[in-house]
């Protein structure tokens, strides 16, 4: 599962790419995006910042509310559970992404491996987004079987969107954008780092 992207591009330069209006940012987002925090989103038309993850509400071993769990990803086996099938069927949206990470290697020693477009600043990863009372507006990233490239990393990915396939993403039925919900078909770049997994956001 991605828990770890770049977006380095400025707002005006993702909303330009995406063809899409950009709203007041209150602040600039991080170029490493992490779950639980702000990021450029892209919906209705309108570049905006909201947060990587669907709240889920937890309780502790004596029954105390904790602090709710940031779920950032949503497998397309369960698109049709509750918890994220009126988002996908009313809110789906554009995530815009300059490279997804995955950890590599030994337990205690994974590094991250990156995966980006070889002809592209940036591309549209899919994505579903609702509002929520503890974070304002959300989203969560679609992921499906990884393709031959990130596979020996990982066994999923996130599904990766064509430019042509925008619109229908955005606008089509609920049957034609899962029909989208496929491994990427394309060439990615490979960037084995020595950077390790862990590391103190913002290092």
């Amino acid at each position: 599962m991605c828990n770890l992207y770049k977006i380095k591009s400025s707002h005006t330069e993702v909303a330009d790419f995406f063809d899409a209006i950009a709203q007041d940012f209150a602040a600039n987002t991080a170029q490493e995006i992490y779950p639980g925090y702000p990021a450029p989103v892209v919906a209705n038309g309108r570049l905006q910042a909201m947060n990587w993850g669907f709240p889920l509400q937890r309780k502790g071993a004596k029954g105390q509310p904790l602090k709710p769990k940031p779920v950032n990803n949503t497998r397309t086996d369960k698109l049709k559970s509750y918890f994220w099938r009126h988002s996908f069927e009313q809110r789906r949206c554009l995530i815009p992404v300059t490279s997804f990470a995955e950890a590599e290697g030994p337990k205690g020693q994974m590094t991250r491996t990156w995966f980006s477009m070889p002809d592209s600043p940036m591309f549209a990863a899919a994505g579903i987004w609702r509002e929520s009372d503890e974070w304002g507006a959300t989203f969560s990233m679609i992921m499906t079987e990884a393709n031959a490239q990130v596979a020996p990393v990982h066994n999923r990915m996130p599904v990766i969107l064509p430019h042509e396939d925008w619109p229908r993403w955005l606008s089509g039925s609920p049957h034609e954008a899962f029909d989208l919900c496929v491994p990427f078909a394309g060439d990615l770049m490979i960037d084995r780092t020595s950077e390790p997994w862990f590391k103190r956001r913002g290092a």
